[in-house]
């Protein structure tokens, strides 16, 4: 499972790349240091509530879109997957146990 440290890293450095800024440049607009920028992009910093809103506007997007976790096809697969097996359990498990309740009539 991905932390939240590794969430924000991944969506801070996606989302200052599709605004087409550098770390120096985010960092200027945040007036923080690019230092400390990429201290979270690599997850080893995680910013305070106030530090997360002022990366947040500089970066034109509401803060709690730092946090989105857009699953990936290969979840999704998984999930399908995970429900497909658990489906056929309990199908054969209601089988096995008709025929167990029919054996024992006879």
């Amino acid at each position: 499972m991905t932390s939240l440290r590794d969430i924000l890293a991944s969506n801070l450095k996606k989302n200052r790349k599709k605004c087409g800024l550098s770390q120096a440049k985010l960092a200027e607009k945040a007036n923080i240091t690019t230092q400390y920028i990429a201290m979270i992009e690599v997850s080893r910093k995680f910013p305070t509530p106030e530090m997360l809103d002022r990366l947040a506007k500089a970066l034109e997007i509401e803060t709690y879109e730092l946090f989105i976790v857009k699953p990936s096809p290969e979840d999704a697969m998984e999930r399908l997957h995970d429900t497909l097996v658990g489906n056929i359990e309990q199908l054969i498990g209601k089988a096995v146990k008709k025929a167990i309740a029919e054996n024992c009539k006879k």
